[in-house]
């Protein structure tokens, strides 16, 4: 009898937590200037758009914020920071739980593209390279950037990370908890740290 009560009190919370999740959701992306069309998302995201940046959302857009909407052990938010002049687009049926994308030129996301569990996409390496300018105060404006691009129908597995000037290819699938720091090319699976090509799709 308990378990019954404990079920159906779920279930009302669940549809207030998502009712909430909406508005939330709804009033972080009017407020940083996002293009958006439909979508849903459990749990509210953390949004930055610098002046001067752009982010855009294609139709059908699903997140899971934190633990509750998709349970594989990450308790993290979604991340989204477009930084000033930058521009981050999402295409339509786009799906991702618990991710971080982080945007300092020029982020692409296609169509029907799964971004798994606390996967992280980044275009900028952040930090200078050069050992004496990262440690002045002119480190950040010599950090390095480059276009990531991920086409449709691709998958990125669960943790794992994309790095600057990276190209995942149409349906190609990132093996979880890989590291890509070199193009994918269309139909293929690459896994490990850093990722290598496992074989086609």
């Amino acid at each position: 009898m308990f378990f019954i009560i404990f079920k159906v009190l779920r279930r009302i919370e669940s549809f207030i937590f998502n009712v909430f999740s909406k508005w939330a959701t709804w009033v972080i992306f009017k407020g940083n200037k996002v293009r958006f069309k439909t979508y849903s998302s459990t749990g509210a995201p953390y949004v930055m758009v610098a002046r001067g940046g752009e982010m855009s959302i294609g139709n059908s857009f699903t997140m899971n914020n934190g633990i509750h909407g998709n349970p594989i052990g990450c308790y993290d938010k979604c991340t989204f920071f477009i930084d000033n002049g930058a521009e981050l687009r999402i295409g339509k049926n786009v799906g991702m739980s618990q991710g971080a994308i982080i945007c300092h030129h020029k982020i692409t996301i296609g169509d029907n593209v799964k971004i798994g569990g606390g996967a992280k996409i980044y275009d900028t390496d952040f930090h200078a390279l050069d050992p004496i300018i990262r440690a002045s105060k002119e480190d950040i404006l010599h950090k390095a950037k480059a276009e990531v691009q991920i086409k449709n129908n691709a998958f990125i597995g669960a943790f794992s990370i994309i790095l600057k000037g990276v190209i995942i290819g149409e349906n190609s699938i990132v093996g979880a908890g890989s590291v890509v720091a070199k193009s994918i090319p269309d139909n293929q699976i690459w896994a490990g740290n850093p990722a290598k090509f496992i074989r086609e799709v």
